[in-house]
């Protein structure tokens, strides 16, 4: 089908090119924001953080039922569709495990590691499989943002329980509970190193877009220094992550993350090979032209998964 985005999961909603009739008549706010571009097409512009959010109400209202959605100011505005990737991806994950079949239950509880203000993997999730969540984070803000989508839509019910990460050093020790059992978990790490790379990655990105100079720095998806960048960037944040995992072997059927820079998986097969995973599965990720990944590990063999999912699936 023409527009058709073919890099995105089968079963992502947003596959084809935005409806914008239809998605105004779901949030009519975005009308203000929707323009012809210089092809004709309806569109929006994309450098502007405020319309960038609409689209993302009027999407979470049109596809998931989704009443209030916001965010603080200059909080990271995510990607729809690509959020919505990762969930199908995993959902698959967890059917090779279960038969072929995808398991749509409140049984599956899946942990959002970095869950942030606008809870949208969670939201994803819950709305197209019925999972329940927890959703970690080290910023009290998010966490009280989060919280607010939550309780202004009801029909998320109690499905989703957010946990503030006390020890910002910590990733699933303090928020994993003693005798606690969770079927994957998700992230979507810090990408850069510090927040000079980030800057320096956002204005060439917009050099790039814009075709003409530009001096500063313009998240358009803005988002806080904690959500961009921590020491090491993205593989020391995994491989602090793989190292935790394994004080939590038994507790997690799957634990899983993006890796948006192919040259970190090198090193990320390395740190699960020294922590001793007993299965690793990468899977491949596009969106456009960008390419990203999901790398996924489990402590337990497959009759082990067998045993797992009927104890807490039937």
């Amino acid at each position: 089908m023409k527009n058709e985005k073919t890099g995105l999961h089968p079963r992502n909603k947003h596959r084809f090119r935005y409806d914008f009739k239809q998605l105004i008549k779901s949030f009519p706010s975005l009308g203000e924001y929707v323009v012809q571009n210089k092809y004709g097409d309806e569109s929006i512009d994309f450098f502007n953080p405020q319309a960038v959010s609409t689209l993302n109400k009027a999407l979470l209202k049109h596809f998931y039922q989704i009443e209030y959605w916001d965010i603080p100011k200059n909080y990271l505005t995510p990607p729809i569709p690509g959020r919505a990737d990762y969930i199908h991806h995993i959902a698959d994950l967890l059917a090779n495990s279960n038969n072929g079949v995808i398991p749509m239950s409140n049984k599956v509880v899946c942990m959002d590691i970095g869950v942030g203000a606008n809870c949208i993997y969670p939201i994803i999730g819950n709305r197209e499989y019925g999972w329940s969540f927890i959703g970690t984070d080290i910023d009290p803000v998010s966490i009280k943002a989060a919280k607010k989508i939550l309780e202004l839509n009801p029909l998320l019910g109690n499905s989703i329980e957010l946990r503030l990460q006390q020890n910002s050093k910590d990733i699933f020790y303090g928020v994993i509970q003693d005798d606690e059992f969770i079927d994957i978990t998700i992230c979507n790490p810090p990408f850069h190193a510090s927040l000079a790379e980030a800057q320096s990655t956002s204005l060439r990105k917009l050099r790039n877009l814009k075709q003409k100079k530009v001096d500063k720095p313009e998240l358009n998806f803005a988002g806080q220094g904690m959500e961009l960048w921590c020491v090491g960037g993205e593989l020391g944040f995994v491989r602090s992550m793989i190292v935790e995992s394994k004080q939590f072997s038994k507790s997690c059927m799957w634990y899983t993350t993006l890796i948006s820079k192919e040259s970190n998986l090198k090193n990320v097969y390395k740190a699960l090979e020294k922590a001793g995973v007993i299965q690793v599965q990468t899977i491949p990720m596009a969106q456009g032209n960008k390419k990203s990944r999901i790398v996924a590990w489990s402590f337990l063999g497959k009759k082990e998964h067998k045993k797992w999912i009927n104890t807490r699936w039937t």
